[in-house]
């Protein structure tokens, strides 16, 4: 079961690099239509890799920040799948510097930052304010990296900035079972469900300590999932 989950991890790497080439390609084609060609392969990302995915509760219309945890590739997959609007990531520059691959930023107008340059969050404060104008909603994972699936990681301030700068409506939403479906540390790949879970949207300007009220929610939410499914095993 080990070596076929490994099998099953090198497809998944080899397959992702093969399409996202081409859904690069199409990008640049056809500028007007990326969503649509993101929302695409996302869809039969979930076919190759044969994942389902379960959302609990609802999408905020209003909302113009998706704040999310983060353990896999999977994640942004299923999001690009299911989300009903045009997302605009937030991506570390090191991706955008991949020869060929970076350019998964720069076709879809994605927003890379340089974490490095404190002149970064200037830049992601305008350009984030571009994409919002243009009908978009920003998505960030604030722990910067990603985890072990087990408990939030302690979130960066990026997130909290720009929704504060902006005047922006935060909807944070957990993200269970990717890293299961996808461990691209591990390559290891295996059948099952991601579960998106959205909470409540938040107004920063309602409360000074949004940011660490809304992490603790979202991990004492995380952690009532996780002990659920480990009682129903």
């Amino acid at each position: 079961m080990k070596i076929l989950s490994k099998i099953r991890g090198i497809y998944t790497i080899i397959e992702f690099v093969v399409t996202v080439l081409i859904v690069i390609v199409l990008m640049y084609i056809f500028r007007n239509s990326t969503y649509r060609i993101r929302q695409t392969w996302a869809k039969m990302q979930m076919f190759l890799m044969r994942f389902s995915i379960t959302q609990i509760g609802h999408t905020d219309e209003k909302a113009t920040l998706l704040v999310l945890n983060h353990q896999s590739l999977i994640d942004i997959v299923a999001f690009e799948a299911i989300y009903p609007k045009d997302l605009c990531w937030i991506a570390k520059k090191e991706i955008q510097d991949i020869p060929l691959f970076g350019h998964i930023i720069n076709a879809p107008k994605m927003i890379a930052i340089d974490r490095k340059d404190k002149r970064s969050i200037i830049k992601m404060l305008k350009v984030s304010q571009e994409r919002i104008n243009e009908g978009r909603v920003i998505a960030m994972f604030p722990e910067g990296t990603r985890g072990d699936g087990t408990t939030l990681l302690k979130f960066q301030s990026g997130a909290k900035i720009m929704a504060e700068k902006l005047n922006m409506i935060v909807q944070p939403a957990i993200i269970l079972g990717a890293r299961y479906v996808f461990d691209s540390k591990n390559l290891d790949a295996h059948n099952g469900e991601v579960r998106i879970i959205y909470l409540d949207p938040i107004h920063p300007k309602e409360d000074e300590q949004w940011y660490e009220k809304m992490y603790n929610s979202m991990n004492e939410r995380l952690q009532i999932e996780l002990a659920n499914t480990s009682s129903n095993r």
